[in-house]
């Protein structure tokens, strides 16, 4: 007789069996992942979508193709997280245009919708631009930003809306719309658990886009004249600093003073 109440060697967070496998896989993933991020070019300039990061020195880091520390790079389940961020996107275009928004995400040659300005050293990609549709409470053309959050981090943009819960995203649809000459856009926020939406629209602000734009100016020419500016925070133990990948590097003479 078959023995239906058998029970293999795999426990729910133990280490038997299926465990082995699933590490086993995760390493090939990751080696995979990894040996094709680390095939793309690397950026050359200072991008957009990163511009309303807190640090000063953090941007300068990047900017400068600065190596993160030996311990912050990102693993296979990360580089799986962003190429998921990437279909859900597609996901949400595909239903849009159902919806009878007219989005275009792309160049007939197939390439982005973007600027560069300080010859080159200061660019950004729009996820896509809205030129018809519905009425949803401003005109088009209406540039398109999306992006796939955790329930917490969507549940938290939902109550306290994309500037305040989300100011990084906030400064980068500021610095497009003041570079493509939009007046809105269209924030989607889709949470990765349960495939609800989020759309808030948000106006152009021109003081807070003329103080970013400076701010990159300031983050280009501190790197081409090899100084950095100001980190966030003298303390390693900074929220901040504690999740920053050139935190090592950072606060090294603190800690040697130590």
């Amino acid at each position: 007789m078959i023995d239906l109440n058998h029970r293999s060697g795999f426990v729910y967070g133990g280490r038997g069996p299926r465990a082995a496998l699933a590490d086993q896989l995760d390493a090939l993933l990751e080696k995979a992942l990894t040996t094709e991020r680390n095939a793309s070019p690397s950026r050359d300039y200072l991008g957009a979508s990163r511009i309303g990061e807190p640090c000063l020195r953090r941007l300068c880091f990047e900017y400068g193709g600065t190596p993160v520390d030996a311990d912050a790079a990102f693993d296979g389940r990360i580089l799986r997280v962003f190429e998921a961020g990437h279909r859900f996107e597609d996901m949400s275009i595909r239903w849009l245009r159902l919806a009878g928004f007219a989005l275009r995400n792309e160049r007939r040659d197939g390439s982005q919708f973007g600027f560069a300005t300080a010859q080159g050293r200061f660019r950004g990609h729009i996820d896509g631009v809205i030129v018809d549709g519905p009425e949803i409470g401003a005109p088009y053309p209406i540039l398109f930003e999306h992006k796939a959050l955790s329930a917490k981090s969507w549940q938290d943009t939902v109550k306290r809306g994309v500037e305040i819960s989300k100011p990084v995203y906030w400064a980068q649809v500021q610095i497009y719309m003041a570079y493509l000459s939009v007046a809105w856009t269209l924030f989607v926020a889709l949470n990765r658990d349960t495939m609800q939406l989020y759309p808030e629209l948000i106006a152009f602000d021109p003081a807070d886009a003329q103080a970013l734009s400076d701010r990159a100016v300031a983050v280009i020419r501190s790197v081409e004249s090899r100084h950095l500016l100001p980190r966030i925070s003298d303390d390693p133990e900074h929220y901040v600093c504690r999740m920053c990948p050139y935190a090592r590097r950072c606060h090294q003479h603190r800690r040697a003073a130590a």
